[in-house]
């Protein structure tokens, strides 16, 4: 006879939001959240744009003017 499976182990991470203890599994709806709360604030943070994600700018990009519109078409005549 063999057994069932085993479900995985429940795993205890960090809240992204307060730092405090939260299970990534699927009983948390919130996860990595340790609360709706947490989630809400984190999706707040996002929506006013509390985030960002710096780069460097590319060589090729250096010297563009996205401000300007291309040419527009020329008429055949």
């Amino acid at each position: 006879m063999s057994r069932p499976p085993q479900p995985p182990p429940r795993r205890r991470v960090r809240c992204p939001a307060c730092g405090g203890p939260a299970w990534y599994d699927a009983d948390n709806p919130w996860r990595p959240f340790c609360s709706e709360r947490c989630r809400t604030h984190d999706l707040g943070a996002w929506a006013s744009e509390s985030y960002r994600v710096d780069s460097a700018p590319d060589d090729a990009e250096a010297g563009r003017d996205d401000t300007t519109d291309p040419p527009a078409p020329r008429a055949a005549h």
